[in-house]
């Protein structure tokens, strides 16, 4: 599956790019299913989530995603992170 540059909605409800989805993270992409597996630099998959090929598809969803950039923490402190 190759890197696609687009979005994704991670866990906590932010929009990230699939080229920089930070916390060391990596994405892969099926484009036809429109899937982005992201997952630790030794593959383990950590996270599923639709791919979108920019902000105004997320929001054509009905999705209200604020885009955050790679550096923003993944998890919040008071789940562990």
């Amino acid at each position: 599956m190759p890197t696609e540059a687009g979005f994704f909605v991670d866990w906590d409800g932010n929009a990230r790019s699939t080229l920089e989805p930070g916390g060391g993270y990596r994405c892969e992409i099926d484009l036809p299913g429109r899937y982005v597996a992201v997952t630790t630099g030794n593959g383990t998959l950590v996270h599923e989530g639709t791919f979108y090929r920019n902000m105004a598809d997320i929001e054509k969803a009905g999705i209200k995603a604020p885009l955050v950039p790679g550096s923003h923490p993944w998890g919040k402190r008071e789940d562990g992170f």
